[in-house]
């Protein structure tokens, strides 16, 4: 898989988060109950408020580490390396945004991670917030990557589990197309019985916005899958019915 060279030998942590190759820790939290908030959109503010289109809001141990990396390594591989490690362990993304989709660098580093190491570019920063699946689901995972001015990169990892169910998560649609025009592909294992409306309605409308792609669904309830896709707008001849082994529910992109 791309980029998971930049990860150590062993490229997960005891408690299941990613450490970059050779990097050096500069900044490290201890897990701390506090109440959290993960933005679903891109920073900025107006007049004087912080603005952005959705968020997560809730109270639980948070805990983080920050990594500045080795010159030969940039931000971006160690991001994609740490954000592949995470989504083959089990995590899929709520919300992910790369440069200046993210909106303000210094909205992230001083408002939500309140962490000034991680000042920079905002065409050199990307972010993702993970949330893990089956027994880890109140477990959300955030990646934040950025360069600095003097070309120091640096990824900063963080994890918040919950002290009440999180309940139902969604991803917004601009994530979950530029998951599946990245990867490929979309893997959902807790998405295991008959479809649920709110991902059919989701789904279908990420697919609308981009009516040139063609995927195929697996699982055991791939078919059900199709005909309520149909249902809500996408074209019968995009959708296939896959064979691929999956947990769940499995969205292939057909090159």
């Amino acid at each position: 898989m791309a980029g998971l060279g930049v990860l150590a030998s062993a490229p997960l942590l005891a408690e299941g988060l990613p450490v970059p190759l050779d990097a050096k820790v500069v900044d490290q939290r201890p897990p701390v109950l506090q109440e959290r908030i993960y933005p679903l959109g891109g920073l900025r503010k107006i007049s004087n408020q912080l603005r952005v289109d959705g968020k997560i809001e809730s109270r639980g141990q948070v805990s983080s580490t920050t990594y500045e990396l080795p010159r030969e390594r940039s931000a971006n591989e160690a991001f994609t390396a740490a954000r592949e490690a995470l989504q083959k362990d089990g995590g899929y993304p709520l919300f992910w945004c790369q440069a200046r989709d993210c909106g303000e660098n210094s909205l992230w580093a001083n408002e939500v991670f309140k962490n000034r190491t991680l000042s920079g570019a905002d065409e050199q920063q990307a972010f993702i917030l993970l949330r893990r699946s089956a027994e880890q689901s109140n477990t959300l995972i955030a990646l934040y990557s950025v360069t600095r001015g003097n070309k120091r990169a640096y990824l900063h990892v963080e994890e918040f589990v919950a002290e009440a169910p999180l309940g139902e998560l969604l991803p917004t649609a601009a994530t979950l197309m530029r998951e599946l025009l990245d990867t490929g592909k979309l893997d959902y294992p807790d998405l295991n019985g008959e479809p649920a409306q709110a991902w059919v309605n989701l789904i279908g409308r990420s697919l609308n916005n981009n009516t040139t792609l063609r995927v195929s669904l697996s699982g055991a309830k791939a078919e059900a899958w199709r005909e309520q896709l149909v249902k809500a707008g996408v074209l019968s001849a995009r959708l296939e019915v896959g064979s691929a082994e999956t947990d769940g529910f499995h969205v292939e992109l057909i090159r």
